[in-house]
Formats: structure tokens, sequence, C-alpha cells
């Protein structure tokens, strides 16, 4: 005979599973940590808590050896290795692997920024780009050369760096092969193979392809 749940209707094949849904309407949570007094409607839930304080990680990937202490943990990390994407986006129809991912990508289309710089109220889409918009104010720089010591607020300004002293220049000119170590210096040296020039002198109407040459420029007219 099943039972029914007075509140929901929701019907039970056992007793104990009816005698545990009701805490969902009763908000009774009887099982305690005895760590740190967090309290539990589920023995089951008390028990995957308690790998918070011991470190537990029974649950271990096959591919990468890498554990986890919960499974569902465990089915999310495994999509690093399946390539499976069961979250899309239903405005363009991109798919990610995790929901996290998709909730930040929405904001692209809805354009909303719930993260706020306390300081001048500037508003970001991602918490990262707040914590790393905060060092303009702070004056935080986190990323050292090895080299020279110089320090950087942003990893990628590091990186680009430290090509001074490796020499490195991964960005390459498809017609002359020339290549740079920076993509900007790239994406101007382009302009002399397709002779786009978009920087215009307003006086004498005089076009350049940097903005460097029509500052230069201008001064024949300023003196």
């Amino acid at each position: 005979m099943p039972y029914q749940c007075s509140e929901c209707q929701k019907t039970f094949s056992q007793k104990s599973n009816i005698v545990r849904h009701l805490r969902v309407h009763t908000g009774e949570k009887s099982y305690q940590c005895s760590e740190c007094l967090k309290s539990f409607s589920r023995k089951s839930n008390l028990l995957t808590h308690l790998r918070v304080h011991t470190g537990e990680k029974p649950y271990q990937c096959s591919e990468c050896q890498k554990t986890f202490s919960q499974k569902s943990h465990l089915v999310t990390h495994l999509r690093v290795h399946t390539g499976e994407m069961p979250y899309q986006c239903s405005e363009c129809q991109k798919s990610f692997a995790f929901k996290s991912d998709l909730v930040r990508h929405l904001r692209a289309h809805t354009g909303e920024k719930p993260y706020q710089c306390s300081e001048c109220q500037k508003t970001f889409s991602q918490k990262s780009h707040l914590v790393t918009h905060l060092r303009v104010h702070t004056g935080e720089m986190p990323y050292q050369c090895s080299e020279c010591q110089k320090t950087f607020s942003l990893k990628g300004d590091l990186v680009r760096h430290l090509r001074v002293h490796t020499g490195e220049k991964p960005y390459q000119c498809s017609e002359c092969q020339k290549t740079f170590s920076r993509k900007g210096d790239l994406v101007r040296h382009m302009k002399v193979h397709t002779c786009e020039k978009p920087y215009q002198c307003s006086e004498c109407q005089k076009k350049f392809s940097r903005k460097s040459n029509l500052v230069t420029h201008l001064r024949l007219h300023t003196g």
C-alpha cells in the first residue's frame, strides 16, 4: 500500500521514504555535524559533508586518477575526458560541459553584470573579471618576471613580457612570414598588405595605417 504525502500528494512505496520526504516540508534537520554543527535533513548528506573535515575522496577518475569527495563531482569531471556538453544555450545553440559555464555565457545575451566594484561602481559579467579589475585600485601586481623581477597585474601581460627575454615571436604574417611577439603588432603590420588606412587627418583628409603616424603628421598643422 503506497504512502502519500498530505502536503504535495507525492506517493512512496516505503514508510521510511515518506518520513525522510516530510522533512522537506517541516524543515527538520536532525543530523548534525560534530565538527562545525551544520545540520542536515538526511544522514547520507551528513556523511557526504563529513568528507570536508576528513579529506576523504573515495571517487576516482579512471582516466587521470583524480579523486573527488562526491560522486556527482566525478560525473561532472568525466566530461573533460568524454567531451560531453549537455548544457546548450537557447539563443545561439553553443554547448557547454558545465552548467556554471552556460550561466556565465547567457550574460553575453542578457547583458547582465551582477558583480560590481565597490570603489568605482563599474560592473562585470564574471567574478574573475571583477577580481582582476580591483587591482587597478589596490595596485596589486601578483605576477613577477623571474628574469628581471618586473611585476604585472595581469597574467597575460607577464606572458607577453617574457617574450622580451626568450625572443619568442608566435604571431606570423601569412603574406610575408614576418613574425611578431604581440598579436597587436601583427594586426598593425597586416595593414601594409591590405593597404588599410583607418586613421584620417581632420585637416587635410590624408589617411594613415597607424595612429602614431597620424599623431606625427598632425604636428604639420599644429606646429
